[in-house]
């Protein structure tokens, strides 16, 4: 009974900053298509648009009547309560089971069959009968059975809000679910359920989503909304058709092909330019008639002119082709540019012994060696964070002995702040000393450089607090949670560069994606 949901030739932007370009996009039920993209390509904006949150400068978008958003912010009234809030959930599915039973005595009448089948498949799409289970489910998996169904929303913590604006998308199951970051303060019990729920689901499905496990277990499409020379699919198109193992594996190949065309294209033309300049040089170049060959000559030395002077024009135009047909320059990955390893070399050392913050943290033990890689893993709360910043000496510790042997001590926070919002990026990189240049940092688009780092995104700030980190070469390197808020690409990319550094790293990190690929040390808290 569901229907497609369709993006034609859509167009947005703002502050006279094109963010999406002429997007085309079909969604069928059943399809469950990933967004991908750096952070700023449109990913948010779009999802913003198919919810009917803005309306796009150009285009149009066309979506099932049954629609449900879960924004990045949860999207839910403050004042509501939970009860509202799941009660809102189940009402209609209530309603479709009890206006069918209704519907059930009065089969005899055309009108009142006609409606019963209808409502039927209505009912039966959202599974109506079952939702009571669903609902009580979503909210165990998702860690909200302890809930206070009286408590105000404005009473939760951002992520109890975006998990009960989750449990109840999953309970009602409408027929377009549109989807901005619903991973993001899930644990692994909650990531499990939410990936089932999703794969199970008859409807469309559009999500942008950072977690490579989820694109991984529930997309059958993505829909990357970077420029490339070859697209998505290989022909100039945004969409690929597999999960996201598949994608990055074919994205690798387009990058391949596309910086092999430039420079096949680049070295033609770099020939056909020698050629137009040399084609007119004369055979016997400075050296005049003999006696008696005269004529000869003149009739030789014109045919060698036009011979000249035709393989030239041949040559110019062939440059003409290639020039309006040019193959753009493949833009280089994100990259570090400069090690992460402080000058000289070094690297840190860690030591901790019986070490407690009360209420927090409890670690017996703990040796890193110089130049070890360490993942640091735990439930929430189970003190990754804390252990971070007591060796960063940001946290002082109630007890126990902490010693770190490091020149320099780079911590990447999780949640990034700036003491002056209204400085711009070049103004709070520069005021860090810090001797490597911004831009060989590549982090940064140097069109934001002069931006307030109070106007940045979410990823741009953290992209920003990055480059600090780095640019601090620090011999003892301290990352909370690095892949939140980034692009995959940059995930990737700084994930390479962690795997070759010479120094000292601890990592902490719910990504099951780089938990599942880690080949250093492990430690578990809790």
């Amino acid at each position: 009974m569901s229907h497609p949901l369709t993006v034609r030739d859509v167009s947005h932007g703002y502050a006279g900053r094109t963010v999406l370009d002429h997007i085309d996009l079909t969604v069928a039920p059943g399809q469950r298509v990933g967004l991908i993209g750096e952070n700023g390509s449109g990913k948010s904006t779009l999802i913003r648009l198919v919810a009917g949150i803005e309306q796009p400068d150009h285009g149009t978008i066309t979506t099932p009547n049954d629609l449900g958003h879960l924004a990045q912010d949860s999207g839910l009234d403050p004042n509501d309560t939970v009860g509202d809030v799941l009660t809102q959930a189940l009402a209609p599915l209530h309603e479709a089971v009890a206006d069918l039973e209704q519907l059930a005595h009065d089969l005899a009448d055309p009108v009142a069959a006609q409606a019963y089948d209808e409502l039927l498949t209505w009912a039966t799409f959202h599974d109506a009968w079952d939702a009571d289970r669903r609902a009580q489910l979503s909210a165990q998996r998702l860690g909200l059975d302890a809930l206070d169904r009286s408590t105000r929303i404005a009473h939760l913590s951002g992520g109890q809000r975006s998990r009960l604006a989750l449990a109840a998308l999953l309970t009602r199951r409408p027929e377009c679910l549109v989807l901005d970051e619903p991973t993001n303060h899930l644990d692994d019990q909650a990531l499990e359920h939410l990936e089932a729920e999703l794969t199970q689901l008859p409807g469309v499905v559009l999500v942008a989503s950072h977690d490579r496990t989820f694109l991984d277990t529930v997309c059958t499409a993505v829909v990357d909304l970077d420029p490339s020379h070859f697209g998505t699919d290989g022909e100039g198109g945004r969409r690929f058709t597999g999960n996201y193992t598949a994608y990055l594996r074919f994205r690798h190949e387009s990058q391949r092909r596309w910086e092999e065309a430039y420079a096949v294209q680049q070295a033609e033309l770099s020939d056909l330019r020698t050629a137009a300049r040399t084609a007119t040089s004369d055979v016997a170049h400075n050296r005049g008639p003999r006696d008696n060959d005269k004529f000869i000559h003149a009739f030789k030395g014109s045919r060698v002119q036009k011979s000249a002077a035709r393989r030239s024009r041949d040559a110019q135009q062939r440059i003409e082709v290639l020039e309006r047909d040019r193959v753009p320059k493949p833009r280089p990955p994100l990259a570090f540019a400069a090690d992460v390893a402080a000058a000289g070399g070094g690297a840190g050392s860690v030591r901790v012994r019986e070490l407690v913050v009360d209420g927090r943290l409890r670690l017996p033990r703990l040796d890193i060696a110089a130049g070890e890689h360490v993942l640091v893993e735990g439930a929430n709360g189970s003190g990754k964070s804390t252990l971070l910043k007591v060796l960063a000496g940001r946290i002082e510790p109630d007890a126990g002995d902490v010693q770190v042997s490091a020149r320099r001590v780079g911590l990447l926070t999780q949640d990034v702040e700036f003491a002056d919002p209204v400085s711009t990026v070049r103004a709070t990189y520069r005021a860090t000393g810090s001797e490597l240049l911004l831009g060989e940092l590549g982090l940064i688009h140097p069109r934001d450089v002069d931006r307030p780092v109070g106007l940045l995104s979410e990823g741009q700030q953290r992209r920003l607090a990055l480059a600090i980190v780095i640019g601090e070469q620090p011999d003892l390197l301290l990352l909370d949670e690095p892949t939140n808020h980034l692009s995959l690409a940059l995930v990737e990319e700084v994930e390479a560069a962690l795997s070759r550094t010479p120094v000292t790293v601890l990592v902490a990190s719910h990504d099951r994606w780089l938990r599942e690929r880690w080949g250093g040390t492990r430690v578990l808290l809790g």
